[in-house]
């Protein structure tokens, strides 16, 4: 039996054969694909000519093609539209995947070519890209332990093992803890509900089978019933549900998982020399040190705690009206901020959905992307790996750019959240390879679908991440696209979020689901005057969370996390009325995986230069000056990690930003 993952994909665009792939391929073809490319590892470290540039670095990054292949898809369908055979394939194979890298890294024939080359780099008349490729690679081997030796070398590998193992589980737990809880909702507890939170919630009972509506734990569904519930002690009943994910004992608790995964960086830090995990994962980011992040997430946090606070009050006011004495709680916040910004902005959320259709924000999203780089969106009927999943051709010029996928709603099979992933990156080295872009959230479904501001915030927010990867234009794979520091990865995508501000995108593109009417100009006025409304809470919400991700990092790591993020968050005065975004037991973002442990900063890092650069384009001529457009592509969206971060930000900008933008942006400037 052929395997198409392992097969010539003969198919539009070199798309994966979705309609073909079965879960049973994915097992062997993993299998088939590690050992070719370890042979071709071999084949690299072993060649007998003297170690070139050419026949050592290019000739690893011929290396593996096979595998990037197949769990491009595979880890895109894990993530997306999970089962439980791919759950098992991830359990089987992450510590196997992880020993694979290891053995790569190990190799000290391969490496001492590695070395060699580097020594000699000064007398190899490289291209500014090679020599970058040079000095990443050979850092990147270094990183990983290819310099260990003995017992050591044998102790990373086992730490690399059990860690994915780890980042593996805690993902599923939490996958299985969102699942798995729904509570049944009765005719009489939707009284009070706007209509699109009862079409949510009875989409969401469909979805899972169930005879009526059904409260869920997806984001797209749970934020709008605490807005909008007027129960107080069923708002409760719901948030306590939501922030107990990955805590509630048993098989999905990830408590003791979360101290284990922040006692073995530590330990895999220190073997390579470095003082504490933060120290040895900073090093390569903008940042540079804890301290300086730190410095920046102080900065902030100060005004918006105050600004916090003074809300608090407010609300409290109001819930007392409602005859409800005591403290206000968290789940408390959301309905009566809501009821608040009705008053205050004369906007209500269940009035403006009708004017966000997720059709027509699509359609926004791309026409600003024509209009600053040219691209075009062509439909694809193409198979692909959900029917909720759609693909587009984008070309620039009547040339192919990229294929774009988007799947955008809710079901119990996909993680929480929303991302961008690449099953293809760009490259023209070994050959010329037009990337497959995946957009992944979780939006309520509905006819026609509706969205919050915030999730046409978000929708805007991963197709910057997505222009990132399309308009890449880099000779090699390794610093193509979105692979560049972590606290730099979030520029494009928060900076692409300013044009849904734009008034005169919102004037086009926010027409009314049933009359098809513009939003009018009142309403759109009131929109961008609320742009900073409850920035307080939300600021608190997002930099508690990075504060205790940089503490648990940040020295010895602690043998109870839960007992340093209590003292982290009593340290800092952290309002009552307000939880940390993400808590520790499902803090995805820091345990699934290493890409933001001691980096969830990095959005508020990216966000000091996204409100910067947006200024630039004000300054310049508005928000689609061709100019501005054309440096905002050369510099950052086609340069990937051709060089370091500060410097391409520098080249776009003419100078770094300091923090004064951002405070001004989210409102809490003095």
């Amino acid at each position: 039996m052929t395997n198409p993952l392992l097969d010539t994909w003969d198919t539009p665009f070199g798309l994966p054969p979705f309609d073909r792939i079965e879960d049973a391929h994915f097992a062997p073809a993993i299998e088939a694909a590690m050992e070719e490319g370890l042979a071709e590892v071999e084949a690299v470290a072993t060649n007998p000519e003297p170690p070139t540039f050419e026949n050592t670095i290019e000739g690893l990054m011929r290396t593996g093609a096979a595998l990037d292949r197949v769990l491009g898809v595979f880890y895109n369908l894990a993530g997306a539209d999970s089962t439980d055979a791919r759950e098992e394939i991830m359990r089987e194979f992450s510590p196997k995947l992880a020993a694979h890298s290891a053995v790569i890294y190990g190799n000290k024939a391969l490496f001492s070519r590695i070395e060699q080359v580097w020594l000699a780099r000064e007398a190899l008349d490289l291209t500014p890209e090679q020599a970058r490729v040079l000095m990443l690679t050979h850092r990147g081997f270094v990183r990983a332990g290819a310099a260990l030796t003995g017992d050591d070398a044998a102790r990373m590998k086992e730490l690399k093992g059990r860690l994915a193992t780890l980042g593996t589980q805690f993902g599923q737990n939490l996958l299985a803890d969102e699942r798995d809880w729904q509570r049944a909702l009765s005719e009489d507890e939707l009284e009070g509900l706007p209509g699109f939170v009862i079409d949510a919630v009875r989409a969401a009972g469909r979805e899972r089978g169930a005879d009526g509506p059904v409260l869920t734990l997806s984001r797209s569904v749970i934020v709008p019933f605490l807005q909008f519930c007027p129960n107080r002690a069923l708002r409760e009943e719901a948030w306590r549900a939501w922030v107990a994910r990955g805590e509630n004992g048993g098989k999905t608790d990830n408590r003791e998982i979360a101290a284990e995964i922040l006692a073995l960086r530590q330990e895999r830090a220190k073997l390579l020399g470095y003082d504490d995990f933060a120290s040895y994962k900073l090093e390569t980011e903008m940042a540079k040190t804890p301290e300086a992040v730190r410095g920046l997430l102080m900065d902030v946090w100060e005004p918006a705690k105050a600004r916090a606070l003074e809300d608090a009050a407010l609300l409290e006011e109001r819930m007392r009206a409602d005859g409800v004495n005591g403290p206000l709680q968290a789940w408390d916040w959301r309905y009566y901020s809501e009821a608040r910004r009705r008053e205050e902005f004369a906007l209500n959320e269940a009035e403006l959905k009708p004017y966000l259709q997720l059709e027509r924000m699509i359609e926004a999203a791309f026409s600003c992307a024509n209009r600053l780089f040219g691209l075009e969106f062509r439909a694809l009927d193409v198979p692909l790996y959900h029917k909720d999943a759609r693909a587009w051709e984008v070309t620039r010029n009547g040339k192919h750019v990229a294929v774009f996928i988007g799947d955008y709603f809710a079901r119990a099979s996909k993680r929480s959240g929303a991302w961008c992933s690449a099953m293809r990156s760009q490259r023209k080295f070994p050959d010329v390879q037009g990337p497959i872009v995946v957009n992944i959230c979780n939006f309520a479904k509905g006819d026609p679908a509706l969205l919050s501001y915030d999730d046409a915030r978000t929708l805007f927010h991963e197709f910057g991440h997505a222009l990132h990867q399309m308009l890449s234009d880099v000779t090699y794979e390794m610093i193509s696209g979105t692979s560049v520091a972590r606290d730099f990865v979030e520029l494009p995508s928060q900076l692409y979020e300013h044009w849904l501000e734009v008034p005169e995108v919102l004037q086009e593109f926010a027409t009314h689901a049933e009359t098809g009417e513009a939003m009018p100009k009142e309403m759109l006025d009131k929109v961008l005057a609320a742009a900073t409304y409850d920035m307080g809470f939300q600021t608190v919400e997002y930099v508690a969370s990075a504060l205790v991700d940089l503490a648990f990092h940040e020295g010895e790591p602690p043998a109870d996390p839960m007992a340093e993020q209590a003292r982290v968050l009593a340290d800092l005065g952290m309002p009552e009325s307000i939880v940390m975004r993400h808590a520790t037991p499902h803090f995805a973002h820091v345990f699934t995986g290493d890409g933001y442990s001691s980096g969830y900063y990095s959005y508020m890092w990216s966000e000091v230069m996204d409100a910067d650069a947006f200024e630039a384009f004000e300054e310049a001529g508005g928000a689609f000056d061709p100019a501005m457009a054309e440096k905002l592509e050369r510099f950052i969206l086609s340069a990937g990690g051709s060089e370091e971060a500060d410097v391409l930000y520098t080249q776009f900008r003419g100078r770094m930003p300091g923090v004064d933008a951002l405070l001004k942006g989210r409102g809490l400037a003095a």
